[in-house]
């Protein structure tokens, strides 16, 4: 099976991390789509999904109409809250094919505001 560049891109991105990531840090994978956004923190050692935020829950859906840069700066603040009831603090950043630009660095710098280190 001929796997695609974005795939390629993905696995090559993930795996970048994960080789390098200690056993101390936890790996945040940011998915976007065209309307939504969404994050998982994940432990890669027990390969299970500790936290998870995705603007499509019916709090943050709740929320009059905003930009879908401002929906992205909700959904991490929403997931470091989380994070910091859990104490997970050190994470590491696992952008997928997505660029660091608009709307994933707009959520990765409220992600430090908010206490996570990365």
């Amino acid at each position: 099976m001929k796997l695609t560049a974005s795939i390629r891109k993905r696995f090559r991105v993930s795996n970048k991390v994960k080789k390098v990531a200690p056993k101390d840090r936890y790996r945040l994978c940011i998915f976007r789509s065209a309307k939504n956004i969404s994050a998982q923190i994940i432990d890669d050692s027990k390969n299970i999904t500790l936290l998870s935020a995705s603007s499509v829950e019916k709090d943050i859906k709740s929320i009059t109409k905003t930009n879908k840069t401002e929906l992205s700066k909700i959904v991490a603040e929403k997931i470091a809250k989380k994070a910091n009831e859990k104490k997970i603090n050190k994470v590491f950043l696992d952008r997928g094919i997505y660029k660091y630009h608009g709307r994933v660095k707009a959520f990765a710098e409220t992600l430090r505001k908010h206490g996570m280190d990365f």
